[in-house]
């Protein structure tokens, strides 16, 4: 059977920059079944940048870091004006030269996937999402080193707003699954197995070893160096109620962050 973007099973990893994208699709791309981008010469291999249907980083509805939440034109859905026969088979196009066609699964990973899966879904029809979060706080402070204009607390409320507004479309996909970033790192099979039998593929030959659990830890003691300026302090008190909302539906709570 010849690939193309109705014989084959798309995986999509979404999350956040600093949330374990890249980690979670490596992991699955190791599975003999699946195929994912490597060596393509592209930022951290991901497939927005290998792509020519929709903007990426730099551009007006593109990757805006820290602050993509907040950028309407970066929100697409089956209802985009992007989102037809012809620009999906050219999306599929473009990412087929960095696949090996022969696997029967397909992975892509991308940041801004996270506001992008319901047009995703409408241009792939097998396609399987898996939304990675991170404590709110530490990918947060992680993320601040790109971000030099844009406090930790607007961070934050960036991570609240794209995570929220993904939790919403979820309701509108065929097959979403939610994954901490905490626990891969801590027990890699437990989180990978349930992933790869929603796909319907075999488990991992070899899981991955854990890496360790303590990864949120320094990123927690450089938020309270920070909120020992007052105006961090007051920013973050304006953003915690709402950021928390949708923390907690994660099983993320601020306390854990002091």
């Amino acid at each position: 059977m010849d690939a193309s973007r109705t014989t084959r099973k798309f995986i999509f990893v979404a999350g956040l920059h600093r949330c374990g994208t890249t980690l979670l699709a490596n992991m699955l791309a190791a599975h003999p079944d699946i195929s994912g981008f490597s060596s393509t010469g592209e930022k951290m291999d991901e497939g927005q940048y290998l792509q020519s249907v929709y903007p990426s980083a730099g551009m007006r509805g593109g990757d805006a870091v820290g602050r993509l939440g907040f950028d309407p034109f970066a929100y697409l859905t089956e209802k985009s004006r992007l989102a037809s026969d012809d620009n999906a088979d050219r999306l599929f196009g473009d990412w087929a030269r960095y696949w090996d066609l022969s696997k029967p699964a397909l992975i892509e990973k991308s940041p801004p996937n996270i506001i992008r899966m319901r047009y995703l879904q409408a241009s792939f029809p097998d396609s399987h999402f898996i939304l990675i979060a991170r404590h709110p706080v530490a990918a947060s402070v992680a993320t601040k080193k790109w971000c030099r204009m844009n406090p930790v607390s607007g961070i934050i409320a960036n991570w609240a707003v794209c995570y929220g507004r993904a939790l919403k479309d979820a309701a509108r996909l065929k097959s979403f699954s939610i994954v901490r970033y905490e626990d891969l790192v801590r027990d890699p099979e437990a989180v990978l197995k349930p992933l790869t039998d929603r796909i319907g593929l075999a488990p991992l030959p070899t899981a991955p070893a854990g890496v360790r659990d303590d990864l949120n830890r320094k990123y927690f003691d450089e938020w309270n160096r920070r909120l020992r300026d007052p105006r961090e302090k007051a920013m973050a008190m304006l953003v915690r109620p709402f950021a928390e909302r949708v923390g907690e539906k994660f099983g993320y709570s601020f306390d854990e962050a002091l």
